[in-house]
């Protein structure tokens, strides 16, 4: 007899999401984590000196803020609460002028000018339907018929397409750019087929939910969820690596919030050897090299609406951001890099100490690179702050060895859990109706490896965790 009904392994935002659904049905549920604290992706911690408070990876949560996982469970209950910047987004150009993406569309397209009514058309369709989004473009291809199927449609329309294709539609710098910048999250060549989608998606976000950061850090994000799967008898065990299923307590279902190389590992036998052929040949993505820095003071930014947003994207222009990517994806080093940059303190003081603040950027490298992109990510961040060096007092510095050291889902740095752009951006990380489940009807994998793919929302442990009480627990109405 099953010492439990349901195990979860890794207590990140997929896999404690899981356990929360789990949970809720009145399951019997055990997480296993082996870092000494959960959060996977959504962790805050001290990185550079006492009372600084940084997030190792994830910073900003456009799609945790209007996850339709996360829609109905009490978090505000468990101490999350969502902090917006006055803009969403700015990015400062080559020519000293600023794109500034406001909440309000219209607010927005009056700024991009030219570009205003193709922008308009590109996110505005999708904008109010953000809660349609969730229902029927985040989850997989083949699950099921669209509930509103002219809409997805038109969004597969627009997104399908390299993200170069799109962005030649417009014709000024700063929208070409605000596009490529917006597609830079998938750490792919914008040349690669789907990169679009990820650019219409972060588009339709910042109008529709905003780009905010959890008070406290994304740690609170993660926090917040296991507060609440222990008010419901749920069990979490940090400090518990697991490398095999054997060294589980038995139970009816598990659900593993791992890559798709480690689900091959852990289950082993299990799984038919062909199958783990397949997950073992699912594509890795490209990775990123990431800096935190204490500061003294604000960051000295040129521009003065990006002193009020906490995202600030640097790339000059589209052809820069292409460049970048492009060298990442081909396994060279890029100069100037494209850095999406965090600076939480603008709306938490809390992160700082008094008078202080940090500030968070990563940078596309190719995967497994081990050089030191220092020095170039505070030239472009000097090139639009004047004097940002001088305003720092410490640094830590994580490339793509210390990142995968730091999470073991991100191999080689890639913080995607897989290749997010081609037919790997929709079917991951195999080509199926039902990714979630395995030829083991007690296992299922619910990671970023799963649509929707990377980012903190919950969505692939929501999907998965449902399916299991489908198929294990006979609850229709999943």
């Amino acid at each position: 007899m099953a010492v439990l009904d349901a195990v979860v392994v890794g207590a990140g935002p997929n896999g404690l999401t899981a356990a929360v659904v789990l949970a809720r049905a009145g399951l019997r549920v055990a997480v296993y984590e082996a870092a000494d604290t959960v959060g996977g992706g959504a962790r805050t911690q001290a990185l550079t000196e006492p009372g600084f408070r940084h997030d190792p990876c994830s910073a900003v949560h456009p799609l945790g803020v209007g996850s339709p996982a996360w829609r109905d469970m009490p978090l505000a209950a468990f101490g999350l609460e969502w902090l917006h910047g006055r803009y969403p987004l700015t990015h400062p150009l080559a020519d000293g002028s600023t794109v500034v993406v406001e909440r309000s569309l219209d607010a927005t397209a009056e700024r991009l000018a030219a570009d205003g009514r193709r922008y308009r058309r590109l996110v505005g369709p999708f904008v109010d339907r953000w809660e349609d989004i969730g229902e029927d473009v985040l989850r997989p291809a083949l699950a099921r018929f669209p509930r509103h199927p002219m809409m997805t449609a038109r969004l597969g329309v627009r997104g399908l397409p390299p993200a170069s294709l799109l962005a030649r539609a417009f014709g000024t710098a700063g929208g070409k750019a605000m596009l490529a910048g917006y597609a830079a999250h998938a750490i792919a060549p914008l040349r690669a087929p789907a990169t679009a989608a990820v650019a219409v998606l972060f588009g339709v976000s910042a109008h529709a939910v905003g780009w905010p950061v959890p008070r406290g850090g994304s740690q609170s994000v993660s926090d917040a969820r296991a507060g609440y799967l222990r008010a419901m008898g749920g069990t979490i065990e940090t400090g518990c690596r697991v490398d095999s299923l054997d060294v589980l307590p038995s139970a009816d279902a598990y659900l593993l919030d791992v890559s798709a190389h480690a689900l091959a590992d852990i289950a082993g036998a299990r799984l038919p050897e062909r199958y783990r052929r397949r997950l073992r040949h699912f594509r890795l993505g490209g990775a990123a090299f990431k800096i935190d820095w204490a500061l003294d003071e604000p960051v000295p930014w040129k521009d003065p609406a990006s002193r009020e947003s906490v995202t600030v994207h640097l790339g000059g222009s589209f052809q820069e951001i292409n460049a970048a990517l492009d060298a990442a994806g081909d396994g060279r080093r890029p100069d100037p890099p494209f850095l999406i940059t965090a600076q939480p303190t603008v709306v938490d003081p809390s992160r700082a100490p008094a008078g202080k603040h940090v500030l968070w950027a990563w940078a596309p490298v190719p995967r497994g690179w081990s050089g030191d992109l220092t020095d170039a990510v505070e030239r472009q961040i000097e090139r639009f702050a004047p004097g940002f060096r001088d305003v720092v007092r410490a640094r830590a510095v994580a490339g793509p060895p210390e990142l995968a050291a730091r999470n073991p889902n991100y191999i080689g740095g890639d913080i995607g859990c897989g290749r997010f752009a081609g037919l790997d951006a929709v079917f991951r990380p195999v080509v199926s109706r039902v990714p979630y489940a395995t030829p083991d009807p007690a296992i299922y994998l619910c990671s970023a490896a799963t649509p929707p793919g990377p980012g903190v929302h919950g969505i692939c442990g929501y999907h998965a965790a449902r399916l299991a009480l489908r198929r294990r627990f006979g609850n229709a109405g999943s």
